[in-house]
């Protein structure tokens, strides 16, 4: 019957038998990942990063580093099992070693010029922002020193690392620093190397208060740039506090002062005051539990956190100062901006409101690509690493923007998630030995984002 409706199945006889067979046949080694070349490698090649030659390998670490995060021994494995590359991981080590120095300054360039052409051929603001990476060693040596940890890992050798990116994140460059390097001694150096290396006009500075010594804020105004910088509206002098506080400023209407440092712009938020009350309360909370339970001594009075509200009367007795916890309340909601601009209020805080995408960047670099810990030693296999964890960010920014471009619903996080998931199977015709591959039938999202523009 089939054969007269001109239904002819598949297999002659014992259909389901040799459907058995084959199905029996198929290994885990017989499945690949390929999501991540065919789409993240089509976005490493559209930015135009390096391929083949002494970066034969490079592409592969990066899109790795995306989509399985590791250990380069596990490199090995996803080069094996995925990839049909049959490598060592010493062959991965000599070749992070063997990256000449071209590969960095080759790989900030591409990433600038693409950022630039996304920006209209134009970079006028610029964010720059520092952040530690610690080491799982217990040695020091003149790369890897013990410093001040925003990890909290003040016992572990460490780098400091500065990044550089413009409005919406987009990636420029990053400079390393040896792990006891001052926050306060990069920016200038930074600023002067990028601005050479790309042939930059002075941009507008964007930086927070962490940045904002008065030796930064003198250098700044010595080499000629333009900066907004989040002010501690807190640490202002009395005569200045007192003027904010008569203000009264009110949400959309923001206000400034004259300082030594330029404009003082100070905006108010009804969000920010409720969170500010909200934080001021759990610490409050905390504080007296700590009072009661009589496990405080002198030693927890300092000016960090809400001890601030402890107070000593008498020789020991410790109790909290609710005047000041109430005085506190005055500064709810208020946020300061300094400034040399001559930029309206409103676009002052606009530029610093995006200060959160390099903020966001670090978040990226240390928990979705996983860049720390490092657990390299030699100085070359370092930078190679970090180089690779840059490049793998320049990706993940330009795959946002072609999801959003795309109408595709999806964070990066969940669409590298589909990414990983789309794979082909590879087997041998048993008479013809010829290898074939197929790619699996995609989801309805996966198909979406196989056929994405680029």
């Amino acid at each position: 019957i089939e054969r007269f409706k001109g239904m002819q199945s598949l297999f002659v006889e014992h259909d389901d038998l040799v459907v058995d067979n084959f199905v029996n046949s198929i290994a885990n080694n017989h499945l690949q990942i390929v999501g991540a070349e065919l789409i993240l490698g089509k976005i490493y090649e559209k930015i135009g990063f390096p391929t083949g030659g002494s970066c034969k390998y490079f592409k592969n670490l990066v899109l790795y580093r995306l989509v399985y995060p590791g250990s380069k021994l596990k490199t090995v494995d996803y080069f094996g099992n995925h990839l049909n590359i049959d490598v060592s991981v010493y062959t991965i080590y000599r070749f992070l070693d063997e990256l000449n120095n071209d590969i960095k300054p080759t790989i900030e360039q591409i990433s600038f010029e693409y950022t630039k052409n996304l920006l209209g051929g134009k970079v006028g603001v610029v964010f720059y922002d520092m952040t530690t990476l610690y080491f799982e060693a217990s040695e020091e040596d003149d790369y890897r020193i013990t410093g001040f940890s925003k990890d909290g890992k003040h016992q572990q050798p460490q780098i400091m690392i500065g990044l550089l990116v413009s409005s919406q994140g987009f990636p420029i460059g990053y400079k390393i620093f040896e792990g006891n390097t001052s926050e306060t001694k990069t920016l200038i150096p930074v600023l002067e190397t990028f601005q050479e290396k790309f042939s930059l006009d002075k941009p507008i500075i964007v930086a927070d208060a962490a940045l904002l010594s008065q030796k930064n804020i003198d250098a700044l105004n010595e080499h000629g740039y333009q900066y907004i910088l989040g002010g501690r509206v807190k640490n202002e002098t009395e005569a200045i506090k007192t003027k904010i506080i008569q203000l009264k400023i009110e949400e959309d209407k923001p206000k400034e002062l004259k300082s030594k440092n330029g404009r003082l712009i100070i905006s108010y938020s009804p969000k920010r005051a409720y969170r500010d009350n909200k934080n001021r309360e759990k610490g409050l909370i905390r504080l007296e539990k700590r009072v009661k339970s009589g496990k405080l001594s002198k030693e927890h009075i300092n000016n960090r956190g809400y001890n601030k509200y402890l107070k000593l009367t008498g020789q020991v007795n410790i109790t909290i100062d609710y005047e000041k916890y109430e005085a506190d309340a005055l500064w709810d909601g208020l946020k300061g901006y300094v400034t040399n601009t001559g930029l309206s209020r409103k676009i002052v805080i606009e530029n610093y409101s995006q200060l959160w995408k390099i903020e966001k960047a670090f978040r990226i670099s240390k928990t979705d690509l996983r860049i720390r810990p490092i657990y390299h030693r030699l100085k070359s296999r370092i930078e190679a690493h970090i180089c690779i964890c840059f490049t793998a960010y320049s990706i993940y920014k330009e795959l946002e923007r072609l999801l959003n471009y795309n109408n595709i619903k999806l964070s990066p996080e969940k669409a590298i998630d589909e990414i990983k998931e789309i794979r082909q199977l590879r087997y041998i015709l048993p008479k013809s030995k010829e290898v074939k591959t197929k790619i699996l039938q995609p989801t309805e999202i996966q198909s979406r984002l196989l056929n994405m523009k680029i």
